[in-house]
């Protein structure tokens, strides 16, 4: 029997609502995690086997991927994602997960949790597999497209406690994207942005080219939200050409084809470390609550991934880290 808060659920956001997003809510459950679904009951209700034991709060107001960001806030004030926000909000759940629409999710955390003292601009982190086994932490994918040299350091202060919390790094090494690893390279944001981190108190290793970052050089990768959002793309879909690529070159051959079924076991593994499934989604940080934004095209299992992975970041008490690390901001 699943125990304690749950993690209230956007039951009808995403590419394949509400399906994948109550079969995933099932798998938690399961598992030992206490869950609550927002949508339609009349849709999410036949979807629960018997014998699961998972609220549902109905409303039938749902944000199309089509709609603008502000439609929970003007059109549709009872929007799924945004009575999703609510919930944490009022203290009935612990977190929120939306695999719906990003702004809307975005404009909602802000309405219904409100900003973090401190934080000038909320963004999305992710966790990025490094190859030298470890994971980077990857900020912001989205949230802000355009942004000043301030808004970078407080992704960098943000991202920081992110590191420390999660993956329980003392003195995480903070890093800025740029084109080039010498002090002037990057467009003049990188550039006004580089001696404000270098004279702040955070491990600052300096400019950053992707490849340095994903053979582990260091541990947040700091950009604004349209070049996070780009680069977070171009490994998934990096991962899905090589893995599209393997899977040709073993069926040519009936000796390749045993060969795979040789090392099938580290196959699955590389599988689950690379596939977006692994990640969860993107936890949105500088809102007053946890919350994640899995991708529009979540399956089951990259729901469950989502609302364990929002478990967590309330286990390791990442709110309270950031507000110790937000402090710190001018």
């Amino acid at each position: 029997m699943a125990k304690g808060l749950p993690v209230a659920v956007d039951a009808m956001g995403g590419d394949h609502a509400p399906e994948a997003v109550v079969a995933g809510a099932v798998m938690a459950w399961r598992a030992g995690q206490a869950v609550e679904l927002v949508g339609d009951e009349a849709r999410i209700r036949p979807l629960l086997p018997k014998g699961v034991d998972i609220a549902v709060h109905h409303t039938d107001e749902v944000v199309a991927m089509d709609e603008p960001a502000t439609a929970p806030l003007r059109s549709k004030p009872k929007a799924s994602v945004r009575l999703t926000f609510e919930r944490v909000a009022s203290g009935a759940a612990c977190a929120a997960v939306t695999c719906g629409h990003t702004g809307a999710a975005m404009a909602s955390a802000l309405k219904e949790l409100g900003m973090m003292p401190g934080v000038q601009r909320p963004a999305l982190v992710a966790l990025v597999p490094r190859t030298d086994g470890g994971r980077l932490v990857l900020l912001d994918l989205g949230a802000n497209v355009d942004v000043r040299p301030e808004l970078l350091c407080g992704f960098a202060r943000m991202g920081d406690a992110f590191a420390r919390s999660v993956l329980e790094i003392a003195s995480p090494r903070v890093a800025l994207l740029s084109n080039g690893e010498e002090e002037g390279k990057g467009n003049d944001t990188v550039r006004a942005a580089y001696p404000l981190l270098a004279e702040s108190d955070l491990n600052f290793v300096g400019n950053m080219e992707p490849v340095g970052a994903m053979r582990g050089a260091c541990d947040v990768l700091v950009c604004d939200g349209f070049s996070g959002n780009v680069m977070l793309k171009t490994v998934e879909s990096t991962v899905e050409l090589f893995g599209r690529l393997l899977r040709e070159e073993i069926n040519r051959r009936a000796s390749a084809r045993f060969g795979a079924w040789l090392i099938q076991g580290a196959l699955r593994r590389f599988r689950l470390r690379t596939e977006e499934q692994a990640a969860g989604g993107a936890v949105l940080l500088g809102v007053n609550g946890v919350a994640v934004v899995g991708h529009g095209r979540s399956d089951a299992v990259a729901v469950a991934a989502a609302i364990q992975h929002a478990a967590h970041q309330v286990e390791v008490d990442l709110m309270g880290q950031l507000r110790a690390e937000t402090a710190n901001e001018p």
